[in-house]
């Protein structure tokens, strides 16, 4: 899963120079330029990056050299009499001054002229010069760390003069020096941000301190970090202060393995663990310092002999990788670690580096890189994307899909052929993921690695999964969350790294305060409100305030969603349509995301937070449109005409059916889709489903009557039995408003009563209840129990047999007394003439 690109290799890059130079004793060549048995051993990295190492002289002595790998040139730096034991060796950053770790030497090497001792005491010390971050050079003085296994670290001040314009000499008889800290445990140097990180034992625990050095020779102490163990050992344990080759790891099985990883932009994370492992199982635990919880992880591995190799932590940006030889590797994510299913664990060859000598001794140095010391090869260590993708298609555990998934998304820069292959892979196996959406969850990921790339302040603010916990277990990993003791600054003036920590950490503790902090699109009060304007835009005459609003919060997203070029769009999507449902979505999601993160971020300020977010909501709409793009590529859907005449085929069926399935996922995200998706999707409904599905489909919302999907359909279809069954269908479907708009396009008796119909209702809106009925009438009055329809000429016609009825009961209703006897046989000779029965 990993992949391993060399970028030093001692046999290749310094083994042949020294074969030229004639500096390896004769029975090392055998005449053919190629080493035989040059015994050359890497010491040290220094923080540009220089190779220091060692080998055998011609004459049996000691040899040091430097490696640059910049110009990929090699210097010899000093040569020894005899044969010296180097344990440990730097060189300053103009490689003027060596200072290896035989007697503790501090040599002048340009030229070769004086040696100082700088520590004549047989025990074991390390040294390395640091090398300042920044502009400022303060030449001719470097700055010497020493590190003793009386637990004390010092800093000696050296300074230099130049004579006859190339020698550089000590200029100082006795060397300044700078206790940093005593009863040191465990220390670990970052060459990169010359930062040193030491333990200390204060009670049961032990206190890391985090110290910081600046160019102008000045150090501090920046932050203290409560461990959650004791590190109280016979000896200092060194991580990053060279190779000691003539050292066996002496205790290893027993020493807890613990190592510092920090990233660019401001985080922190404390990475241990106890060897050996016991009942088959190994743990170890990443405490992340920005959220203040620490996560022991168990693995469960084979019954093999007893494991004598170490966990080793790497640090590869948005993960740590965590690889223990020959058993497994967990993928842990750093952004996101809360839920088990975003870390990825695999073992077997998935796991397996065979590029790296597992029995030697390896060293993670800063920034994605291993150095195997036993092979003398330094390594790029980044995930494999081609194998990632691969792991991806041929797992079958909803878990390892959610974290490979993620994972693709996420950790690597050119995302476009790895999304084309997500989405393939997605269409490949859509429905088949139980535990969850997996369109919702390439969404969500992919807009935040399109958000998020920079800023730790948005990951607890914005979404990155749809998942609020994970049913179920992870086979062969179970973890274990604590929260850990909080961390204290001790520096007043931050700057760099340690002001972004600190910014990090303060922004956190204030989320995790709040109880809602990150935002989620799915809200019922979002929905309500959706519905509420829909309604408003419908039935109101002038719009409110707040409508307006959102209608423009809208357009600005449209503004700024990209222009297709016409020679490369592959799917017909209508950009210019008027979509009023999704315009009034766009806006409000607009508006709900602005007003949640201005109570969160309000040092941004409006209009930054403004742009945010409507930039987010452009990049949602144009992640729909190059799924559609992709789905559209691989099923090869080519010269497709917006049109209803001809029957859809398979592979329109296919996107007809994966766009149901990002219907599905966009409705239950409550996001917009973009202009013209709907009527794309009705038009392949129209092409690929029978008249009975179709309608089935609309009246249960998966289909959407869009205006121009409705003209386009009664305009190509004709008038036979058919057609005009499904073109009423349709139209009896529609809103009454929408249907007085388009029916004139439709040249058919129905259409034409309808037509009719209105244009009676029109007519009939115009006269007032006055003109219909006078005061007198009595139907004037209303009647709560007389028949009422929406339909104004059904109504008219009710009323009026109502009058009729009412005068025909009471016809002398002005005489005070009726002649019965008159009225009954009138009645009768009435009927007899309708029965006929006289003339």
């Amino acid at each position: 899963m990993l992949k391993l690109t060399v970028t030093y290799d001692i046999h290749t890059d310094v083994v042949p120079w020294i074969l030229k130079s004639g500096l390896t004793p004769a029975e090392c060549d055998d005449g053919s330029g190629r080493a035989v048995d040059v015994k050359a051993q890497t010491v040290n990295i220094e923080s540009d990056g220089t190779i220091i190492y060692t080998w055998k002289g011609c004459r049996g002595n000691t040899c040091i050299g430097a490696y640059d790998p910049h110009t990929r040139k090699n210097k010899l730096l000093y040569s020894f009499d005899e044969e010296a034991q180097v344990v440990s060796c730097s060189v300053n950053m103009k490689w003027t001054l060596l200072a290896p770790r035989c007697l503790t030497l501090l040599i002048e090497i340009h030229p070769i002229h004086d040696i100082r001792v700088l520590k004549a005491v047989d025990c074991i010390v390390s040294v390395q010069f640091l090398y300042p971050v920044g502009k400022a050079t303060l030449f001719p003085e470097s700055h010497l760390l020493l590190i003793s296994e009386d637990r004390y670290i010092d800093q000696i001040h050296i300074s230099v003069v130049i004579q006859e314009g190339y020698r550089v000499l000590i200029k100082n008889t006795r060397l300044p020096t700078d206790r940093i800290i005593e009863d040191v445990t465990w220390a670990q140097w970052d060459m990169k941000e010359q930062r040193l990180y030491c333990a200390v034992t204060k009670g049961r625990k032990s206190v890391l301190n985090c110290f910081q050095f600046y160019p102008d020779r000045n150090f501090e102490l920046v932050l203290e970090v409560p461990l959650q163990f004791s590190l109280d050992n016979d000896e200092p344990r060194l991580v990053n202060f060279g190779f000691n080759p003539y050292q066996s790891d002496v205790g290893a099985s027993s020493t807890l393995n613990f190592s510092v990883l920090s990233s660019e932009i401001g985080s922190m994370f404390l990475c241990y663990s106890h060897l050996p492992p016991t009942d088959n199982e190994v743990s170890y635990t990443i405490a992340f310092v920005l959220q203040g919880v620490s996560k022991t992880f168990t693995v469960s591995v084979e019954e093999t002999e007893i494991l004598t190799e170490k966990v080793i932590f790497i640090n590869l940006g948005y993960y740590i990788a965590v690889y223990l030889p020959g058993h497994f590797l967990h993928l842990i994510n750093t952004r996101h670690p809360k839920l088990l299913c975003h870390h990825l664990l695999l073992s077997g060859a998935d796991a397996s580096m065979p590029s790296l000598n597992t029995n030697g001794y390896l060293q993670s140095l800063p920034y994605s890189s291993i150095l195997d010391y036993s092979s003398g090869k330094m390594f790029e260590v980044c995930i494999n994307q081609l194998y990632l993708v691969k792991f991806l298609q041929t797992s079958t555990l909803d878990c390892h899909w959610l974290a490979a998934l993620h994972c693709a998304l996420i950790y690597f820069k050119d995302q476009t052929e790895t999304e084309a292959q997500v989405v393939s892979w997605i269409c490949d196996n859509i429905g088949k993921c139980s535990r969850f959406d997996v369109i919702q969850e390439f969404i969500w990921a992919s807009l935040y690695r399109r958000m998020c790339p920079e800023s730790i302040n948005l990951d607890k603010l914005l979404p990155y999964t749809s998942l609020m916990k994970w049913e179920g277990e992870v086979p062969g990993v179970t973890c274990v969350t604590e929260i850990a003791e909080q961390s204290v600054f001790r520096a007043l003036h931050l700057k760099g790294f340690w002001a972004e920590l600190h910014s990090n950490l303060q922004s956190f503790m204030y989320l995790d305060a709040e109880p809602c902090c990150r935002y989620y699109n799915n809200s019922k009060l979002l929905r309500k409100q959706w519905k509420q304007l829909i309604e408003e835009m419908k039935t109101e005459e002038r719009t409110s305030s707040s409508l307006r609003t959102i209608l423009q919060n809208a357009e600005k997203v449209l503004l700024t969603l990209d222009k297709w070029v016409s020679d490369q769009r592959i799917v017909p999507l209508f950009q210019e349509e008027k979509d009023y449902q999704q315009n009034i979505l766009m806006g409000v999601m607009v508006e709900n995301m602005k007003d949640h993160l201005m109570r969160h971020l309000q040092h941004m300020g409006k209009k930054k937070t403004e742009e945010l977010v409507i930039n987010y909501v452009a990049k949602l709409l144009e992640l729909i449109r190059n799924i559609m793009e992709t789905v559209w590529r691989k099923y090869n859907v080519k010269n497709w005409k917006f049109c209803f005449k001809e029957r859809g085929s398979s592979s329109e069926y296919a996107v007809f059916h994966i766009m149901c399935h990002i219907l599905q996922a966009t409705s239950g995200m409550c996001v917009p889709l973009p202009p013209g998706f709907q009527t794309l999707h009705a038009t392949l409904g129209v092409r690929c489903l029978p008249l009975h599905t179709l309608l089935c489909y609309i009246d249960h919302g998966i289909l959407r009557l869009t205006e121009t999907f409705i003209k386009k359909l009664l305009i190509d279809f004709n008038n036979s039995e058919k057609n005009g069954q499904l073109k009423l269908s349709i139209i009896t479907r529609l809103p009454e408003a929408a249907s007085q708009n388009i029916c004139h396009l439709w040249d058919h008796p129905i259409s034409s009563s309808l037509i009719a119909r209105n244009y009676v209702e029109a007519l009939l809106q115009k006269l007032g209840s006055k003109q219909m009925y006078p005061h007198n009438s009595p139907s004037y009055e209303t009647d709560s129990s007389v028949f009422y329809s929406d339909f104004l000429p059904l109504n008219y016609l009710t009323k009026t047999l109502t009058d009729v009825k009412n005068l025909a009961m009471n016809p002398f209703e002005e005489k005070e007394y009726i002649d019965a006897k008159f009225v009954e046989e009138i009645a009768l000779k009435q009927t007899s003439i309708l029965l006929q029965l006289e003339s």
